[in-house]
């Protein structure tokens, strides 16, 4: 863990007397595997973590290389960290501004005075783009326990079942599987509920010729999987029939293309170009995907704003949709690792339309 606070240190080109303050709790987990809450200090020749009582052990136990700076009661973790960074001579400290309050950075300005605050540029999230094969293998293996566990759930979708059940069905499926948690809430949208994109599983029974699109994904050791399919209740109607089509040719098409050195956007491109031409531009608001590794959405995006190159062993999600008010919508969704010449699917269950 501390070769990769060490990539960090490199990245944000920090200098002998400066020094690194994580808050967010994704940040603080890759460069140290702690779970608990706190703060991280890191710089060129030491690394911490701030904490109180209730997490000194588990530090301990998840990040054995690092000090821990146990906060008395009433005391802020940057008071303590102010106390152990001027142990190091540090007179600069970067901060994560996209996590830091207002209000906490205002008690950092009175707890740690004689240091001075930079913002970071996004160092963290920078290095952990690229991925390494261990969290390759995470995300591979919370992928598996997310088709697995489709697989078993719709085995038991019928007419007059709730989104909510099954929501719980597919949650619990992939808790029992082995997943440690959900790598966000599970999204189920059935019949005219299919127009909206990120849809709240609700009350509405399941009825014959639904769609049903799900949205889910299990985590493991800290990574997270994020897949979406969209099955059939019975025969669907003519039209939703032909936007499964047109969504499966995009994804396909996309995920096919994409391997290092695109431009996201490009990407992305080639999916919504094809949306259009068939009819459905407008229905297609949202971009085709993002990185997802610790958090579910990380950077960069494939999207027509987002013109980053796309690098070896980053994973990205690949998620067309059409979504049309009172008739309903169809998205297909994998999370994929970018090779030098192709991309490779972690998910691997079915994309052909299932009609249960």
């Amino acid at each position: 863990m501390q070769s990769r606070a060490q990539r960090i240190i490199e990245q944000a080109n920090l200098g002998n007397h400066e020094a690194i303050y994580l808050t967010k709790p994704s940040n603080i987990f890759y460069v140290s595997g702690y779970t608990g809450e706190g703060a991280a200090v890191i710089g060129h020749d030491f690394c911490a973590i701030v904490t109180d009582f209730r997490y000194t052990e588990q530090v301990t136990r998840q990040a054995p290389g690092f000090e821990v700076l146990t906060i008395k009661t009433g005391q802020h973790h940057a008071a303590l960290a102010h106390e152990y960074l001027s142990g190091h001579h540090i007179t600069d400290l970067r901060y994560e501004a996209d996590q830091v309050t207002v209000a906490a950075f205002e008690e950092m300005q009175t707890d740690m005075p004689g240091i001075s605050l930079h913002k970071l540029n996004g160092e963290p999230e920078a290095v952990r783009r690229i991925k390494e094969p261990s969290e390759i293998a995470l995300i591979r293996e919370a992928c598996d326990i997310s088709c697995r566990a489709l697989d078993v759930v719709l085995k038991d979708v019928r007419e007059g079942m709730a989104e909510t059940d099954l929501r719980i069905a597919l949650e619990f499926e992939m808790l029992k599987l082995g997943a440690d948690g959900l790598a966000f809430n599970t999204i189920i949208a059935s019949g005219i509920n299919g127009s909206l994109p990120h849809a709240i599983p609700g009350e509405r029974k399941l009825r014959k010729g639904d769609m049903i699109t799900m949205d889910f994904g299990a985590k493991k050791g800290g990574y997270c999987a994020d897949m979406t399919r969209t099955i059939a209740l019975g025969e669907p109607g003519e039209e939703l029939r032909r936007i499964y089509g047109i969504v499966l040719d995009a994804q396909q098409r996309a995920q096919d293309a994409m391997h290092a050195g695109l431009v996201a956007s490009d990407v992305d491109a080639i999916a919504r170009d094809l949306i259009r031409d068939a009819g459905y531009g407008d229905c297609f608001g949202h971009g085709l995907g993002h990185s997802v590794g610790i958090d579910i959405h990380e950077s960069p995006r494939l999207s027509p704003t987002c013109h980053d190159i796309l690098t070896e062993n980053t994973t990205m999600t690949v998620e067309p949709g059409i979504y049309v008010p009172g008739l309903g919508g169809v998205r297909i969704e994998n999370t994929c690792v970018i090779g030098a010449q192709q991309s490779e699917s972690l998910v691997y269950y079915t994309k052909d339309l299932l009609i249960l």
